[in-house]
């Protein structure tokens, strides 16, 4: 198994109302964002090679089945060149979501670790 990356997901109740202090004061730059009805769900923010993601409580809440989200709560989002070899590791370990393929283009596999963070493994498709 190899990680490539590893990135916090900061689980915020509004995405809009933290923008002005990781893009306006910080200087980092929105490279993508998800709506989440009439708000933003999710946000990817990278200054040079450091990146952080911001996604809402209600959005967490919709996306992961079980996850029991707050404010101030981090999750993260690891980078992985082979996603089989991270299910086979994991065994029988419970799943929040067995796999997923995304729309950004990410094959996915989310668990939980013992002390409750969630942990989402994903592996670039193509």
């Amino acid at each position: 198994m190899n990680f490539t990356r590893i990135t916090p997901v900061l689980v915020v109740d509004s995405v809009e109302a933290c923008l002005p202090f990781w893009v306006d004061r910080l200087g980092f730059t929105r490279t993508a964002e998800v709506p989440h009805g009439d708000r933003l769900g999710f946000v990817i923010l990278t200054s040079g090679r450091t990146e952080v993601m911001l996604q809402s409580v209600a959005s967490v809440r919709d996306d992961i089945p079980g996850a029991e989200p707050g404010p101030g709560r981090t999750s993260l989002f690891i980078e992985v060149d082979d996603l089989a070899a991270v299910q086979r590791a994991l065994g029988d370990w419970p799943r929040l979501v067995a796999q997923r393929d995304t729309f950004y283009k990410m094959r996915e596999t989310i668990v939980r670790d013992p002390a409750g963070n969630d942990i989402l493994f994903a592996q670039r498709l193509g």
